[in-house]
């Protein structure tokens, strides 16, 4: 079912949102190559969250046309503001919403071509896959570990994700009211493994990419970048799945154990004397705990499934407002 008739709309409204820090010197190209018409999109508004800036992003957005500005009021983070100016775009009746960075780092020619599967009813998310392999102020570390992450998201979450941390996505209305990012570093890894725990369709595109206007603010080091990431991809998966996580762990510290006090046993029998009871307590200790984190693991698994019971009814409660609203609209 495509965006047009998914509402039982007769038009299609699209939303462009950008999370803003402390951009003036850069949102004016930015804004400035978005598009006003696209072919199957009835209406375009562009949309800010400035988070907490100390300088003149709001002034620069209102000068450029912007037509909704959220202005957090102090700095929240990327993740936050991306969640902010979803929750904004819903409110102001987006069908699609697409996401791109203030730092034109993604070509805005392409968004008729980031919106398409959404517009066609192919898929809800689509990310658009840089050309990893052709940027240049990419180092070859960086590339390796961009593909890596990207794989193991695509593991993790069952989705064919190519590019995994592109911000420049679009989404449909329905899948903007089912995301909730936890993490407050970055939403881009824990979105796709979310979607693609809820059965979202999750597609990917080729998209192009600008010069750097300015170096980036999430990266600060790949070192960096990298233990940020994988803590997002351990705690996103223990959060979804955490009977599987504490229920390995428990089994291979059980089987250490197990394999201990076989040792154990051994040994007394052929050697005798009681210079091996460490290895005993090592052993039970270790079962012990396995068993202990297999019952964390259960408990956790209750706690995971109140949890989608509470998401459920929180996209229930959109839809209901939101019908409302296109009530009161005239829709």
């Amino acid at each position: 079912m495509n965006a047009r008739h998914c509402r039982g709309v007769s038009s299609v409204k699209l939303i462009i949102q950008i999370p803003c820090y402390n951009e003036e010197a850069v949102l004016s190209v930015t804004l400035s190559a978005l598009p006003r018409k696209i072919t199957g999109i009835d209406s375009i508004e562009w949309l800010i969250v400035d988070d907490g800036s100390q300088d003149r992003t709001t002034e620069v957005a209102r000068m450029h046309g912007v037509d909704h500005v959220v202005s957090l009021r102090r700095h929240q983070g990327l993740a936050r503001a991306f969640l902010v100016g979803l929750e904004a775009c819903l409110k102001a009746g987006a069908d699609i919403i697409v996401n791109t960075d203030a730092d034109n780092q993604y070509c805005a020619d392409d968004i008729p071509k980031l919106i398409e599967p959404v517009l066609a009813g192919r898929a809800d998310i689509v990310i658009g896959a840089r050309p990893i392999a052709e940027i240049r102020h990419f180092s070859l570390l960086k590339k390796y570990f961009q593909r890596l992450g990207s794989h193991v998201i695509r593991v993790l979450s069952n989705t064919d994700v190519v590019d995994a941390p592109s911000g420049f996505r679009a989404m449909s209305r329905e899948a903007a009211m089912q995301l909730h990012v936890f993490n407050q570093y970055s939403y881009t890894l824990e979105s796709i493994i979310q979607a693609g725990q809820k059965g979202i369709a999750v597609t990917s595109v080729p998209i192009r990419v600008n010069a750097p206007l300015r170096p980036s603010r999430l990266v600060h080091s790949t070192p960096d970048y990298i233990r940020r990431q994988v803590l997002t991809m351990l705690r996103v998966f223990i959060t979804y799945k955490p009977l599987r996580f504490f229920a390995a762990l428990g089994a291979v510290l059980v089987g250490a154990g197990t394999l201990i006090g076989l040792r154990f046993l051994y040994l007394s029998f052929t050697t005798g004397g009681p210079g091996h009871v460490q290895s005993l307590l090592l052993a039970v200790l270790l079962i012990i705990i396995g068993f202990f984190l297999g019952v964390v693991g259960l408990l956790a698994d209750l706690i995971a499934v109140n949890r989608q019971l509470v998401e459920k009814l929180d996209w229930r409660l959109q839809k209901i407002e939101g019908r409302l609203t296109d009530d009161q609209r005239g829709k």
